[in-house]
Parts: structure tokens; C-alpha cells; sequence
């Protein structure tokens, strides 16, 4: 299979192929490994592949025979290193498939590899000292976000068409955004991330990935959604599979718009327009639109020093396990200056404290529950900015300490981290392009406590009104000359 026909389908078209036994796995595996060789040189979005070792039964899901990339967070694949983007886990190497990697399996992907990640997936950059930075294929002088941004960059740039993301403060929606793709965070308890945990950074994070197709994410999110023995709560299951929402008509919805940041934060012109024209959009579809202010339930000084003291806490006792596990020291030889500054604010969190802030998450839960039991969905921009040049966000990290480093993350992006407070789902819609720089500009619309039907429903219309998976970035497999397409 050529990379030139391969990068025309997405996950489902190619496992349709083989189902209809027009190409096999193994066939594909070597094309997705022949497009990595050829964009990762420029955008730095894989750190490491493999020979197929999966053998899927062709037909036997929508996925069976598709190739796929897995996060080097997140997920744990047996005899597989895991570092964690960090040198503090270098050379770690997982004992055994964690619950999502299993469904993966199950689900007939042929995994090939893992994507970067910031270290331990603590920055809306990757940038990691360990695997150094990941180029955006839109502009390799920009950053492609984060924490999933390997995935990003390499989905965007055509090496897969799917692969995972995680997402605890828009990890999945930001480089979804930056990259110009499909990224649906899901509701809390709707994937496992067991068993070596109950919930990710107190509930905060979830497990996805990021797609140029709609129906991509919503096929994989039909097979690895579940609760597995031992999780502590699980999200009710929907009535009908994902894939069949993306066709169903969502109906006249009634979507708030939240134009203004909380926080505060200015949202660049370009972002703004980006929201105009969606709001046309919308409308022009039948949705009634409504400028909204959509209450926290905490003032916003309150909300990041509750997610600085839950995210600090979690990460100081990440950084003890391994620390302790692999034998090394927390100094500046293993750590960067940001997951430093995190490691001692953390330790410093007390009980009462770390209580406090789960009222507070109690509190944004309860406060957009209200919202969504009169709206339909909400509509922010993903992002209040275009993708930062590489370095940008780093600056002066050193000098901050663990609730600086939460607060600048929360300013760069405003929008996102109070639905993986809510625990509500949300996805970025690559709707639209800055027209000065042709960079992608994602819109977030969040729904209620479950409804990620009503979002595949608006996402499968959005995409048949205005496509956006033929539009290919400046670093893109099908453009990169090799012996086979000459």
C-alpha cells in the first residue's frame, strides 16, 4: 500500500479495506510506518515504533486493522517502555497491558508506537528535555500543544489517522485545536483507568484520543468505554453506539456562547472571528445561539489554587513512587524546573487543603450542572490564542513555583479545565483557519454530565457542512517524496 493512498483514508476506511481483503494489516502497519519515517524527522511526534505485533480478524470491529499510536502517559503496553516524557521514568518498561491497552487489543488496532509527551504530561507544550520538542506540521516553528501533542502532530501530519490522547486540563483539546483536529474529551467514569489507578489526578483526567474524523473517535470510544472490575464509579452506558449518533440530526439546539474567558483572559482577533463564523454556523443550521456568563461556583483565584493544590499533590506523589522505584533522585538531574516547583509545592499541601479543593470541584460541578439543565450545550473557543512559537510557554519557568506554573497554564488556557473539573465531556471542532496564517483554529462546545451523544450528533453535522479532514498541513505525509510514490 502506498503512503499516497494510505493517507487518504481515515481509521475506519482502512479497516473497511481490510475487511473487504483490498489490502491487509500487515500491508497498512507498513505504510503507517513508511509515513512516520517520512514526517517525524520534521515535527519530532514519535518517540518510538515497533513491528506489528497485533494480529486483528479483519471485519471484526469498525477498528480491526487500523494503525494507531499510543501516549507514553497514560496507557501501560507489557514489554513496552513507558517513561512518562521524563528522565526521572527513562527506560521504564511496562509489566503488563493496563485495562485500555487490553481494549485496544481488543478492539483490533495494531498499535506501532508511542507519541511525546511534556514530562509526566505536566505542560500544554510538549516540550520535554527527554525527547526534546514536538513541531507543529502547520508551522514547525510553533509548538502542536499538549500534553498529547505527539499525538497531534502525528495524526495531523498523516503518520496515523487516530491515535490515543489523555486529558486532565484540555491535554486532548489543545493539541486537537493547534493541529486541526477532531479531539472529544469524555465524562468522568466513561473509560477505565485502572487498574494501576481508580481516577486520574482526582477524577480530572480521562482517556480519548484525536482524530481528522469524527466517526474515527466516536468508533473508539465505543470500544474502549466500559467500566472495568474494581473501578470505584463508571459513566451510565449510552443507548446506542457513538458511530451511529455521528449521522443522526441533533435537532434545534439551544447553545450558549461563552466569548469571554474566565479569568479573564483577552482572546486574540483571530480566535475571536473564528467564533463569529461558528456562531453564523450554528445558526445557519437551525441551532438557536445565546451570548451566556456561565458561573464556576468559585471565584477564579479560588478555582486554581484548588486544581494547583490537587495537580501538585498528585504529581509530588508520582514523582516519590518513581523516585523510589527506579532508584534516582528528585534534583534537577531527572526533573525540569516546572515538575520541580510541582513536586515541592505539592508536598507541602496539607489534608485540609487538598479537602478544600475537592469542595471546590464540588462546587464548578454543581454550578454547571444548572447551566446545562437549561442549554443544550456551550460554546467557547478552544483556545484564546493561535499556537505559540516553540519556547514561549517555557520562559521563565524557573522562577515559578508550583500554583505559578497551574496559573500560567490556566491563563493560556481558560476555556478547557473547568469541564475535567465538572468531569463533563467537551470536544474542539477544527471548524475554522486563521486567514493570516491558514494555522487551525478549534471550537470547544461542552454538554452535560454523559451526553457525548449529543456532541457526536453536532459533530457529525458540523463536519458535513463544513469538511475540513481534506485541508493538510504544511508537514504531511502524502507530500513527502519516497522511492515507492516516485
Amino acid at each position: 500500500m502506498r503512503v499516497s493512498e494510505y493517507v487518504r483514508h481515515d481509521a475506519v476506511g482502512l479497516a473497511e479495506l481490510v475487511a473487504r481483503g483490498e489490502v491487509t494489516p500487515a500491508e497498512v502497519a507498513a505504510a503507517a510506518h513508511e509515513a512516520v519515517r517520512r514526517v517525524d524527522p520534521r515535527i519530532n511526534a514519535v518517540v518510538e515504533t515497533w513491528p506489528a505485533e497485533d494480529r486483528p480478524t479483519p471485519g471484526s470491529t469498525p477498528l480491526a486493522g487500523a494503525p494507531f499510536l499510543i501516549k507514553d502517559f497514560g496507557v501501560a503496553m507489557a514489554g513496552r517502555r513507558s517513561e512518562l516524557g521524563s528522565r526521572l521514568a527513562a527506560g521504564h518498561v511496562a509489566r503488563s497491558d493496563s485495562y485500555l491497552m487490553r481494549r485496544l487489543r481488543r478492539a483490533g488496532l495494531v498499535t506501532l508506537g508511542r507519541t511525546a509527551t511534556p514530562e509526566l504530561a505536566y505542560s500544554i507544550t510538549t516540550e520535554p528535555v527527554l525527547y526534546g520538542p514536538t513541531r507543529n506540521p502547520w508551522d514547525p516553528r510553533r509548538g502542536a500543544g499538549g500534553s498529547s501533542g505527539g499525538a497531534g502532530a502525528a495524526v495531523a501530519a498523516g503518520a496515523v489517522p487516530l491515535a490515543h490522547a489523555t486529558d486532565a486540563a484540555g491535554s486532548l483539546r489543545i493539541p486537537a485545536a493547534y493541529n486541526g483536529l477532531f479531539g472529544l474529551k469524555p465524562t468522568r467514569g466513561r473509560v477505565s483507568m485502572g487498574p494501576a489507578l481508580d481516577e486520574g489526578f482526582n477524577g480530572l483526567a480521562v482517556q480519548g484520543g484525536v482524530s481528522r474524523t469524527v466517526r474515527d473517535s466516536a468508533a473508539l470510544l465505543d470500544l474502549i468505554r466500559g467500566p472495568e472490575p474494581g473501578d470505584p464509579y463508571f459513566a451510565e452506558q449510552p443507548s446506542r453506539p457513538y458511530a451511529e449518533e455521528v449521522t443522526r440530526p441533533p435537532g434545534a439546539l439551544r447553545i450558549g456562547v461563552l466569548a469571554r474567558a474566565w479569568g479573564g483572559r483577552r482572546t486574540a482577533a483571530p480566535v475571536a472571528d473564528a467564533l463569529e463564523r461558528t456562531v453564523h454556523l450554528l445558526e445557519s443550521l437551525g441551532h438557536r445561539t445565546e451570548e451566556v456568563t456561565v458561573g464556576l461556583g468559585a471565584d477564579w483565584e479560588e478555582f486554581v489554587l484548588a486544581n494547583a493544590r490537587l495537580s501538585t499533590a498528585n504529581v509530588a506523589a508520582t514523582v516519590d513512587d518513581l523516585a523510589a522505584a527506579l532508584g534516582r533522585p528528585v534534583d534537577s538531574s531527572s526533573l525540569e524546573p516546572a515538575t520541580l516547583a510541582a513536586h515541592r509545592y505539592g508536598q507541602r499541601v496539607s489534608a485540609p487543603q487538598f479537602v478544600a479543593a475537592l469542595t471546590i470541584r464540588n462546587r464548578v460541578a454543581r454550578s454547571l450542572a444548572r447551566y446545562f439543565s437549561t442549554h443544550d450545550l456551550l460554546l467557547t473557543p478552544t483556545l484564546p490564542e493561535l499556537p505559540p512559537r516553540l519556547g514561549a510557554y517555557g520562559e521563565g519557568a524557573e522562577t515559578l513555583d508550583g500554583l505559578g506554573w497551574i496559573d500560567r497554564l490556566n491563563d493560556r488556557s481558560p476555556f478547557t479545565m473547568a469541564f475535567n473539573v465538572a468531569g463533563t465531556p467537551a470536544m474542539s471542532v477544527p471548524l475554522t483557519a486563521d486567514a493570516g496564517t491558514g494555522l487551525p483554529i478549534g471550537m470547544q462546545f461542552a454538554a452535560g454530565f454523559g451526553r457525548e451523544d449529543l456532541l457526536f450528533r453536532l459533530a457529525g453535522q458540523l463536519e458535513r457542512a463544513q469538511p475540513w479532514s481534506g485541508r493538510t498541513p504544511d508537514v504531511w505525509a502524502g507530500d513527502i517524496p519516497a522511492a515507492e510514490d516516485s
